[in-house]
């Protein structure tokens, strides 16, 4: 059947893939002028399946408190006279008991564990190359609490059958060399050795390119003015482009739209707790090989990672829950080129950082929202927060599964009417 796919960010791009590999007619509509050029274009780059936690856990609403007056916080609330973002926060508030925390928890891990296994088996299938590295994610820690913390939720981790595993000080210097600067300020690490990274730009752009050549039209320069709906069935979809504004029909309609996603569904009756998560990033040319990581890092204290994609440096992190806005705020780039320099002061050009921001479709539990609508033919593949990249091709293929009536191959809370 023809199915269009409405967003053509790294999961509504994998979607395509999919469902074009499931023998469908697909097209893919982008209000942009190419793939991958919103949330997808300039993200932190790990594939990060063993430090998938939700930020909702029993410790979050007292760091938030903290956090309030930084501007340069982890995690950033700019209260706003806006009820999406106090009825998010609420719910948020509620996935912080432990026992949801520990079944989000397992939701997420399940999707990203199975995500990570059909990435690798694309990029067997295709040869696709996007400054991929398989070096294992090595996440460090400079406060002993959070440290103490974090070995707890390593020993459930391996409980899961993740390959999560305490460092020392030594042993995560002998990992990344590149860390020996930053040793005396280090209490302990955590090394996932099977997680990769890898630009989910390039990624996105050159699955695009293979998609388009398995004959997946894509029809950038459209914005989506809404969908054409009845409670039984969606009959188009329609969009102004240069042919000024039209509907598409198709008989399946999946809503990948990221952080935008409510805004299409919600004059359907169907609302998604999906509110804007403002996250930044910073990108140096490498200045000393030598000095530069390889391992991609996770920073706790700051909340960072810090990737290496070929002869650049990717530094991003951080979260602002502040609305719809894409502007930069110089303090929270400053803090990210800040704190990666003292700790890898000859690694990057610090001084010529290109910054960017772009909106994570954050759900209060971080589990995303992949599957049915009531409506017959609508379907979801949003809300992926953080982990769109490390949750892509399980998603998708999890949809292209269930839009084709099989049985999907991961053992995940779907959406359902």
């Amino acid at each position: 059947m023809k199915v269009i796919v409405l967003g053509a960010g790294v999961v509504g791009t994998a979607t395509a893939w999919y469902l074009a590999q499931a023998g469908h007619e697909v097209e893919v509509v982008e209000r942009r002028e190419g793939p991958g050029l919103e949330t997808s274009f300039a993200n932190g780059g790990q594939v990060s399946v063993c430090h998938a936690e939700p930020w909702a856990g029993p410790g979050a609403p007292l760091k938030i408190l903290r956090w309030l007056s930084r501007e340069d916080a982890p995690l950033l609330f700019r209260l706003r006279m806006d009820p999406a973002q106090w009825a998010w926060g609420l719910r948020f508030l509620l996935e912080c008991t432990a026992w949801r925390a520990r079944d989000n928890i397992r939701q997420i891990l399940a999707m990203a564990f199975y995500s990570r296994a059909m990435l690798r088996e694309l990029r067997a299938q295709t040869g696709l190359s996007y400054d991929e590295s398989a070096r294992g994610i090595l996440h460090y820690y400079t406060d002993r609490a959070d440290f103490e913390a974090a070995r707890e939720a390593t020993a459930l981790m391996q409980r899961l059958g993740l390959d999560r595993m305490e460092r020392t000080v030594e042993e995560a210097v002998a990992i990344e060399p590149a860390l020996a600067h930053a040793a005396p300020r280090l209490v302990g690490a955590t090394w996932t050795p099977s997680d990769e990274s890898g630009d989910a730009y390039l990624f996105t752009t050159r699955l695009a390119g293979l998609a388009e050549a398995k004959g997946v039209r894509f029809l950038a320069g459209r914005e989506i003015r809404g969908l054409r709906a009845t409670p039984e069935k969606v009959s188009g979809v329609v969009v102004a482009g240069p042919r000024g504004e039209e509907t598409l029909a198709a008989d399946a309609f999946v809503v990948a739209l990221g952080s935008y996603s409510g805004l299409l569904t919600r004059p359907l009756g169907i609302d998604l707790p999906i509110y804007p998560a403002k996250g930044y990033s910073a990108t140096v040319a490498v200045a000393r090989a030598d000095r530069a990581p390889r391992v991609s890092l996770t920073d706790d204290e700051a909340k960072i990672v810090i990737t290496r994609l070929g002869e650049r440096l990717r530094i991003a992190g951080t979260a602002e829950l502040s609305g719809w806005s894409t502007d930069l705020n110089p303090v929270r780039c400053a803090a990210l080129v800040k704190r990666a320099s003292a700790f890898f002061p000859e690694a990057g050009e610090w001084s010529a950082p290109t910054y960017w921001a772009g909106l994570r479709p954050a759900t209060p539990s971080n589990v995303p929202l992949v599957g049915a609508t009531r409506i017959p033919n609508l379907w979801l593949n949003t809300g992926h927060g953080t982990l769109g990249w490390t949750m892509a091709c399980g998603s998708g293929a999890a949809l292209a599964d269930l839009v084709s009536g099989r049985p999907p191959q991961v053992d995940f809370r779907f959406t359902r009417p």
